[in-house]
């Protein structure tokens, strides 16, 4: 019997042939350029409607087997942890496709979906091929979101991005031949460590995943995205690397520290932050350190935890990428420090990103208070008290930014004299679509915890978990008031591990170019230089009035032959003497 057979005795149904959800969407997405205005608004929601829907009737099962080359694929890999990252990017791409009804781009809708198609491919494959096939379809069309702003910023931004998304395709593909080799098999799930593949492999998911100082990639080039391309951005590409992760990296050690490093990386980073989606993508990488952390602790607390909190992070991420681009879409302003006082103009738009802000803070009654707790007590059971203790800072930190200085310095604070209004009908269903599911899950946990990959033994509102956040979350409100003026974000970029790329590789390439140049220029001219000698040399000797160049009578020309002959026979016999 193979791992895969195997597999699907354990989850359910077997069967070859399957309508899967991502070619639908893609299929979809490539009709939609026949259609313009209401015929095409029509057919996208209608694309997301049904890609969601088949989703959510998926059943536990192996589905799409098939033999290439001697190698067992397997499109349709779907068991409760796949499934739960599968729902999720469903109701995400009903909520980014509303959020976006209203924007007449054909190229970004297409990329879009099949973007959400391709990351909804990786987390059903149950294959390394199939896997590496979606993977690289997320990047090639990720970067579109990105390049379709059409600003100086977001070309070089995605380039930058398609670069380093291609450094993660080829690791991963190198770990896939060096596993397939070893092994004879490209069945996913967990990478021995002894493994040569496990490092390669891994290196590829870390950099999707942002994890530091792989991440520069992330807060570089999703603040210049298209304003609803920013939704797609922030649900996929992180979470579909936690998915990884979790199925191929369980219970591995270092990745522990590596996110809590993660999760106190974006906070301090986003203390110096200006750009309003610049501060949200570094609580990205804040927040999928919670999850990375999880994924090392290995336990099953810890996984759920990290499955939990990354369905929740979609849907609160959404609301407040969905704000701060809102606000954006209206003021055409970006910068803490450009804005302020614009509350009473946006009302709505202010109440949905303040519930996304608390949901992200891990307020009581939101989701982010019965799933990032789940990651910090399974720290806790486990005996990791210093890890305990950072994740809980981090999550201060978190509740100081997102929750406080954005909504401030963005909504309240000093009157810029912008006098905006809540941005149109479509994105504020969308806001409160999220919204919605980010209290739901709050005050019904037990909804998400049914479709965890273990069975859920945790109770977020017990009184020392409550006690002690709201403990947090007190102490760092009177923090951020007590500092206020410190926290209002600089009018300038911060450097990051992206400077490595951004700064120094182009300043070095440049001063290498300079040098090959200036060498090449000196070689060139010291070659010309030397012809030129050679040149005047040849016209001094050979004019008729030189002594090579002039003509010679038959008799000098006999008598010179004769000489040469005769030293020619002399050196000759002497050396036979």
């Amino acid at each position: 019997m193979t791992e895969l057979s195997q597999v699907a005795g354990q989850v359910g149904a077997v069967s070859s042939w399957w309508l899967h959800p991502s070619f639908v969407l893609i299929a979809g997405a490539l009709a939609l350029p026949l259609l313009k205005g209401l015929g095409q608004q029509v057919l996208r929601l209608a694309l997301a409607l049904v890609f969601a829907g088949l989703l959510f009737q998926i059943n536990p099962g192996v589905y799409g087997q098939f033999n290439l080359m001697g190698f067992e694929l397997v499109t349709g890999r779907a068991d409760k942890l796949s499934l739960v990252f599968g729902y999720v990017f469903g109701l995400i791409t009903i909520i980014a496709t509303l959020y976006s009804l209203h924007v007449k781009d054909t190229v970004q809708h297409v990329a879009g979906f099949i973007y959400a198609a391709s990351s909804v491919g990786v987390v059903f494959a149950g294959d390394l091929i199939t896997l590496y096939v979606f993977w690289e379809m997320m990047m090639l069309a990720s970067v579109w979101l990105i390049w379709r702003r059409a600003t100086a910023e977001a070309y070089a931004s995605g380039y930058r991005y398609l670069l380093v998304h291609a450094v993660s395709g080829v690791a991963l593909l190198a770990g896939i031949v060096l596993f397939a080799s070893e092994t004879g098999s490209i069945h996913f799930d967990a990478i021995p460590a002894d493994s040569q593949a496990f490092y390669w492999i891994l290196f590829g998911f870390l950099i999707n995943a942002a994890v530091p100082p792989l991440h520069g990639w992330l807060t570089d080039a999703y603040p210049e995205s298209t304003l609803t391309g920013a939704i797609f951005l922030s649900a996929f590409t992180t979470k579909t690397a936690v998915y990884t992760l979790i199925r191929g990296y369980p219970g591995t050690e270092f990745l522990i520290w590596l996110g809590t490093i993660m999760a106190l990386w974006g906070v301090v980073y986003a203390v110096l932050a200006n750009d309003i989606r610049r501060l949200l993508a570094y609580h990205i990488i804040s927040q999928v350190g919670y999850m990375v952390a999880g994924v090392g602790m290995g336990t099953a607390i810890a996984l759920n935890g990290a499955t939990a909190h990354a369905f929740a992070h979609i849907l609160y991420k959404s609301v407040l990428f969905m704000g701060a681009g809102a606000v954006i879409y209206m003021t055409g302003k970006s910068r803490l420090t450009e804005l302020g006082g614009i509350y009473k103009y946006m009302p709505i738009t202010f109440v949905l990103y303040m519930i996304g802000g608390f949901a992200i803070s891990a307020f009581p009654l939101t989701s982010g208070f019965v799933t990032k707790t789940m990651v910090i007590e399974a720290a806790a059971v486990d005996y990791r008290p210093w890890i305990w203790l950072l994740l809980s800072m981090a999550s201060a930190g978190t509740f100081l930014h997102t929750g406080l200085k954005l909504p401030y310095f963005t909504f309240l604070g000093k009157d810029s004299g912008l006098r905006p209004k809540d941005p149109p009908w479509n994105m504020l269903l969308a806001m409160g679509i999220a919204a919605f599911f980010c209290i739901f899950i709050g005050v019904y946990p037990v909804w998400l915890y049914q479709y965890l990959p273990s069975p859920v033994d945790y109770n977020a509102y017990s009184l020392g978990h409550l006690f002690w956040e709201l403990q947090v979350l007190l102490f760092t409100g009177l923090g951020f008031f007590l500092m206020l003026k410190h926290l209002g974000g600089e009018p300038k970029l911060s450097a990051d591990t992206d400077w490595v790329y951004r700064k120094l590789a182009p300043g070095l390439f440049k001063q290498l170019a300079g040098f090959t140049a200036s060498v090449w220029g000196g070689s060139v001219q010291a070659a010309q230089a030397l012809l030129g000698h050679a040149r005047e040399f040849l016209d001094r000797n050979t004019n008729p009035k030189s002594f090579l160049g002039r003509n010679w009578g038959i008799g000098q020309t006999a008598v010179s032959v004769v000489i040469f002959l005769a030293g020619y026979g002399t050196i000759y016999l002497l050396s036979r003497a």
